[in-house]
């Protein structure tokens, strides 16, 4: 047990030397549980974006996640991303099953002790691996997923996080500012989601009208939205790692670009269809969040007003990326995440200011372009590239050793693909009435005459594995929305 007692301002002082603001403390715990709820609501997010018969798998991953990376930090994830004595480019195992990570101060602030820091980088190690693994979408199997966690949270996740804010990491080092995760969060899960859709490939019926359907579930999207919103707050003003100006402005550039790119995807989308898109105002939101995310700590509002614009404009354009390269990107990852992250990180290498970084009374940076630091553009594009590239070639690798491990492949059957993932890998459904006979018998179509009353059906095959016995699947209720 620890002995610890309290000065007379009522800091913690620890047996280790270490004083810490009880109230820093408090805000970064808080922040932890406001970043975890955000885990379940990427889930919500993608599963109301997907099919009714693909709905509850996301929401299931969405915890899964969470436990399989909690272990994995536990066990070596902490200390291989914040160990002291880490290299460059990763941490070692001094920290191994958190061995002796308690009351010292931790190496991101003197005012909090590792082990609040540790459950707060946990939250991030956590909600990264799910962003990624939405590529999955409607065509994977998700026993081997729970491998694929533990190793993308090793290999990628731990590496890019160390080069970023461990004091000892080359990017860190060299100045790359990035203050909640555009680079270890964002771009590496953005990238790592485009690797994921090229190595599973196309879903069955792609580039047909059966893949042009709309949201099954819109309320789920909205309620995925209102808990990201909601816990970026802590994932940005937690950042801060202290209950200060510096955190407040966070949460206030936080808010304001995810305004700005909510509506600003909003108004694009309204140019084409002429109607007011709520999955379009939601999506420029996280896009807008995504951006402000390297740059929370360092920019004022008026900036944040530009992150929000851009990231709203650029992702919007940049979910088109996937039709002009024929990828199966099922809920545009890649644009949303990877994209925003990088337009987050550039333009935080044009706005950063060290008046707002300063608002802690401890930070000091040179800032950027509005600074006349000109490098600093340089050093924002290196760390970017960097992360986009490692994440890219080894979740490839990774995928593709797994590929060649008996019961390890991702890809799902074409059964699977038919029956919905709900049924043939979980059993249970996240509705009373899912159903596929319209996928599994013959489809009637009409062509509609001059007249109200000419409509000739035509019959059209079912499915390209001939399958048209709807006895086989008597869950199956009702036609598929």
């Amino acid at each position: 047990m620890v002995n610890v007692t309290y000065d007379a301002s009522g800091d913690l002082i620890s047996p280790s030397g270490g004083v810490f603001n009880m109230g820093d403390i408090a805000w970064t715990l808080a922040s932890t549980a406001l970043v975890w709820i955000m885990i379940p609501g990427v889930g919500f997010f993608y599963s109301g974006l997907l099919r009714r018969k693909n709905a509850l798998n996301m929401i299931y991953l969405s915890m899964m996640t969470v436990a399989m990376v909690s272990f994995q930090w536990f066990f070596w994830g902490y200390s291989l991303a914040f160990s002291d004595t880490a290299s460059p480019y990763i941490g070692n195992l001094k920290y191994f099953g958190l061995r002796n990570v308690l009351d010292q101060p931790s190496i991101a602030s003197p005012k909090v002790p590792a082990i609040t820091f540790c459950v707060f980088q946990l939250m991030f190690a956590a909600i990264t691996p799910m962003i990624a693994i939405g590529a999955v979408a409607e065509r994977s199997r998700l026993g081997p997923l729970l491998a694929f966690v533990f190793a993308w949270s090793t290999l990628v996740y731990d590496p890019i996080a160390c080069w970023t804010w461990n004091v000892k990491g080359w990017s860190y080092v060299l100045g790359g500012l990035d203050f909640a995760g555009g680079t270890p969060v964002h771009i590496s899960s953005g990238t790592a989601a485009l690797a994921i859709s090229l190595y599973l490939g196309k879903r069955r019926g792609y580039g047909t009208e059966r893949l042009a359907y709309k949201p099954h579930n819109t309320t789920y999207v909205v309620l995925g939205t209102a808990f990201l919103w909601f816990g970026w707050f802590g994932f940005n003003g937690g950042s801060a790692l202290s209950a200060n100006l510096r955190a407040t402005q966070a949460c206030i550039v936080t808010n304001l670009a995810a305004s700005v790119g909510g509506l600003t995807w909003m108004f694009w989308d309204y140019r084409l269809e002429r109607k007011w898109s709520v999955v379009g105002f939601c999506s420029g939101a996280i896009s807008g969040l995504v951006a402000i995310t390297p740059g929370s700590g360092y920019v004022g509002a008026p900036a944040a007003v530009l992150f929000g614009f851009m990231a709203g404009t650029v992702c919007n354009f940049a979910t088109q990326l996937k039709f002009i390269f024929k990828f199966d990107d099922t809920l545009d990852i890649f644009a949303s995440h990877a994209i925003g992250g990088i337009v987050g990180n550039i333009l935080t290498g044009l706005f950063a200011q060290a008046s707002v970084a300063s608002a802690d009374g401890i930070t000091t940076i040179p800032g950027g372009w509005l600074d006349h630091n000109y490098r600093q553009l340089g050093i924002q594009l290196a760390d970017s590239v960097s992360g986009l590239a490692y994440s890219f070639v080894m979740t490839t690798i990774i995928l593709w050793i797994m590929h060649f491990i008996p019961g390890l492949r991702l890809r799902c059957d074409e059964e699977t693909e038919i029956l919905g993932v709900d049924d043939a890998e979980m059993g249970e459904f996240a509705y009373d009435f899912v159903g596929v006979e319209s996928e599994l018998m013959p489809r009637v179509e009409y062509n509609i005459g001059s007249s109200a009353g000419n409509r000739e059906p035509q019959h059209t095959a079912a499915t390209t594995s001939q399958i048209s016995e709807p006895e086989k699947y008597p869950k199956q209720l009702s036609a598929e929305a």
